[in-house]
C-alpha cells in the first residue's frame, strides 16, 4: 500500500543498518546477535517454568496454565457445563474453537500445556520477530503465554487478515468482540476482503454446526449470560462500555489515514474482558509498522513524533485561522 513498508521490506532494512553495529556471539560458525540469543534462552527457560508449573493443578502459587486449562477441560458433549467466564475453568468460546484443539486436549495436561505454550511462543516470535523476543516476554507476552491464553493468536490472526481476510474467523469465533477491527475493510470499501472474513466464518459455523447442533443452540445464551462481566482484579478496570466506542472511533481513524497499527489496538480495546495480559495483542503493532529490531523501533518511535508535531502544528494554525477570522464584537 503507498506509504507503507512491508515487514518483509523493513526487516531486510534493519538487517543492513544493524548488522554492523549489534554484538554477536559466533555459534556454529555463524555469527547470532547476543539480543537473538538471550531471547531464545528466556522462551527456553519459560517454557521449562510454565511446564513445570502445570502439574499438579493448582498447587503452587504461581500454577501455570489458569487459561488453557479452560480448553483442555471441556468435553465435546457438554462444553458449556462451565461457562461463566469469571469462573477459574469457564469456557465461553464457540464450539468451532473446542474442535479445532480436539486433537491437542487427547494429550494429559501437562503434555497439553507443554505443547500450547510452544504454539503461544511460535505466535509471539512471529510478532516480535527475534530480535524483540525480549521485548514481546516483557510487554505481557510471559504474563500471556504463563496463562494460556488466545490473545497472541488473535494478534497472529489479525496480522495475516490485511493479506487473508478469512483469518477474522478465528477472532469472531473466540473472543467475537475485536472483530470491530473488521471496520477497516467497511470503511475503506474493501467490500471483497470484508465478504471472505464473513463467508469463512460462516463456512466454518457450518461445519461445527453439523457436528455439534446443541452446543451451538446453547453457545448464544452462554454470550448473553456473560453480558455485563467486566472481569476480576487481573483486568484493567474500564468497562467495556467505554472501551468499546474509543476501538471504534480508532479503527475508523486508522482506516481513513491508513494507519494499520490502529486495527490490533482498537481490537485490544474491545476485548470483552481486558485482561492484562490481553495488552500483549498490542504486540501485533510490530510487524504493521516494519519494527522488527530495537532499530527499528527507534525510527517508528522517531517517525511517530514527527507526525505528532506536524498534527500539532497544523490543529495550531487552524485555531489561529479561526481566532483571526472571528468578526470583532460590535460597539454600537
Amino acid at each position: 500500500m503507498p506509504g507503507l513498508t512491508t515487514p518483509r521490506e523493513a526487516g531486510s532494512e534493519e538487517t543492513k543498518l544493524t548488522s554492523s553495529n549489534e554484538r554477536t556471539i559466533e555459534l556454529g560458525g555463524r555469527h547470532v546477535p547476543v539480543v537473538v540469543v538471550l531471547g531464545v534462552a528466556a522462551l527456553v527457560a519459560a517454557w521449562v517454568a510454565i511446564v513445570y508449573f502445570a502439574e499438579p493443578w493448582g498447587a503452587s502459587a504461581l500454577p501455570s496454565g489458569m487459561d488453557a486449562r479452560c480448553y483442555w477441560l471441556p468435553t465435546l458433549s457438554d462444553p458449556y457445563l462451565h461457562s461463566n467466564w469469571l469462573d477459574q475453568i469457564a469456557y465461553p468460546y464457540s464450539p468451532a474453537f473446542l474442535q479445532l484443539l480436539e486433537p491437542l486436549r487427547l494429550l494429559p495436561w501437562q503434555a497439553f500445556m507443554g505443547v500450547w505454550a510452544a504454539i503461544l511462543m511460535a505466535a509471539m516470535w512471529y510478532l516480535t520477530g527475534p530480535r524483540l523476543v525480549l521485548l514481546g516476554l516483557v510487554f505481557f507476552g510471559l504474563m500471556e503465554i504463563w496463562g494460556g491464553n488466545i490473545e497472541l493468536l488473535v494478534a497472529v490472526a489479525i496480522v495475516l487478515g490485511f493479506r487473508w481476510p478469512a483469518t477474522w474467523s478465528f477472532v469472531l469465533l473466540t473472543k467475537i468482540s475485536p472483530g470491530v477491527g473488521l471496520l477497516w475493510f467497511a470503511v475503506r470499501r474493501e467490500w471483497r476482503s470484508l465478504a471472505i472474513a464473513a463467508g469463512a466464518t460462516a463456512a466454518v459455523i457450518a461445519v461445527s454446526y453439523v457436528l455439534m447442533p446443541d452446543a451451538w443452540r446453547t453457545w448464544p445464551q452462554v454470550l448473553a449470560d456473560n453480558v455485563g462481566k467486566n472481569g476480576t482484579w487481573a483486568a484493567v478496570p474500564i468497562p467495556f462500555a467505554i472501551r468499546l466506542p474509543a476501538a471504534v472511533v480508532l479503527v475508523i481513524w486508522g482506516a481513513r489515514t491508513n494507519r494499520r497499527w490502529t486495527v490490533p489496538v482498537s481490537a485490544m480495546l474491545a476485548l470483552p474482558a481486558l485482561w492484562y495480559g490481553g495488552l500483549s495483542i498490542m504486540l501485533a503493532t510490530l510487524p504493521l509498522l516494519g519494527a522488527r529490531s530495537w532499530t527499528g523501533l527507534r525510527r517508528v518511535a522517531a517517525r511517530g513524533r514527527s507526525e505528532l508535531a506536524i498534527e500539532i502544528a497544523a490543529a495550531r494554525r487552524l485555531g489561529r485561522r479561526h481566532t483571526i477570522e472571528r468578526p470583532l464584537p460590535r460597539t454600537d
